[in-house]
């Protein structure tokens, strides 16, 4: 879920604000304040302020180079969002080829190389001695070192993106690409931590020495949540339907009438069954109870469940092959509360809901769901919060 305020938008890309962006805007300006001091009180916090703007300005120009080229090749861009640590797009799925990959990751930093160009021109055509002359000098530096910054080869960097990109053209395997270059930005982290905590210790430096701690811990946040995601998506697609599927459900005579169904099976239990109806040695279609209360009872002596059965081919089936990413969508695309799965005779072999197919992640990849979250998951249907695997499968692509 999308967090922040919304400021507007760019080519039709929505544009939030992050909270703690107000915190690095403020600390922006008292850095450049302080530095354009001689140039008088009001004069030095005013370009102080206009540098943090043009700062962020520049990031989000970085992020709207991404997001564009993505776009190009026909990928959503559900937002843009400036935070504590500069800005991140955020886009709905994976390129489709590993050079695709690398034109979005690459997009940014051409767009920062191409600012600290322009910008070094502007300002060796202004006075030298000028407020305006050194403002211009010190926002090149800025994107020069965004670009650099960027290309640094860790997720979630850009040039973690390039590694990633290079990694998936030389072994074919988009998987084995994001994990690596997840492994390369967590050690990179790891290392960033070290670095923050020595210039602590040994320059005195407090806040220089946090602020690389800090964004070292960034990188290992998102790198780790880049892995997460990805083995995630590789689970749902190297799973199937059989893997998940429960039989959970009763077979009835499609030739018994509505008052034997409904004395043999409905007043035996109150919890909801799922029912398929079969005669002559085949399935005829799924059975709902909902249905049966349709029909007045005076009928139920002489109508047979095959006047209220839903045929097979009319219910949302999926075969027992089917990936569970490509279940997932289904399942939600539709709103179904479950979904039936065919053997390749065209039988039905069982039945999967979202609680099935949490149970067979956490039993592939040793999630930490116990029995009762899987059972409170099968009755509310809806997936854990912090298992976004709506979002997960959409993006689930070989």
């Amino acid at each position: 879920m999308q967090t922040g305020w919304r400021v507007g938008n760019l080519f039709g890309i929505p544009l939030f604000l992050d909270p703690l962006w107000f915190f690095i805007l403020a600390l922006a300006t008292l850095n450049f304040g302080f530095a354009y001091m001689q140039w008088g009180t009001v004069l030095a916090w005013s370009a102080g302020l206009v540098m943090a703007l043009l700062l962020f300005s520049s990031v989000l120009l970085h992020e709207l180079g991404h997001s564009l080229v993505a776009r190009s090749q026909g990928i959503t861009v559900n937002s843009i969002t400036l935070f504590l640590f500069g800005g991140i797009a955020s886009i709905e799925e994976e390129s489709k080829t590993p050079g695709q990959a690398f034109q979005v990751a690459i997009a940014g930093p051409v767009v920062s190389v191409v600012l600290f160009l322009l910008l070094t021109l502007l300002s060796q055509s202004l006075p030298t001695t000028s407020l305006a002359s050194l403002m211009t000098a010190d926002l090149a530096k800025i994107n020069l070192v965004l670009a650099l910054f960027n290309l640094i080869p860790g997720l979630p960097l850009d040039g973690g993106q390039v590694l990633k990109a290079a990694v998936w053209q030389l072994t074919g395997n988009r998987f084995r690409a994001v994990h690596w270059a997840a492994r390369a930005g967590q050690i990179l982290g790891w290392l960033a931590i070290a670095l923050g905590l020595a210039v602590d210790f040994f320059t005195g430096e407090l806040v220089s020495g946090l602020w690389i701690a800090l964004l070292g811990w960034f990188g290992i946040r998102n790198a780790g949540a880049y892995d997460r995601v990805t083995t995630l998506q590789e689970a749902l697609l190297q799973l199937v339907a059989a893997d998940a599927m429960n039989h959970d459900f009763r077979v009835v005579d499609a030739d018994q009438t509505l008052r034997q169904f409904a004395d043999l099976y409905l007043l035996e239990t109150a919890t909801p069954q799922v029912y398929f109806a079969a005669s002559d040695g085949r399935y005829r279609g799924m059975v709902s109870v909902d249905d049966l209360r349709l029909v007045e009872r005076s009928q139920w002596e002489s109508q047979t469940l095959h006047s209220i059965l839903h045929p097979i081919s009319t219910i949302p089936t999926v075969n027992e092959s089917t990936p569970l990413a490509e279940m997932i969508n289904q399942l939600e695309a539709q709103r179904l509360p479950r979904i039936t799965v065919l053997s390749p005779a065209g039988a039905v072999a069982g039945v999967i809901d979202r609680g099935d197919i949490v149970q067979a992640l956490s039993e592939k990849l040793n999630l930490p769901f116990s029995e009762v979250e899987i059972k409170r998951i099968k009755d509310e249907g809806s997936y854990p919060p912090g298992l976004q695997l709506q979002a997960i499968a959409k993006t689930a692509k070989f």
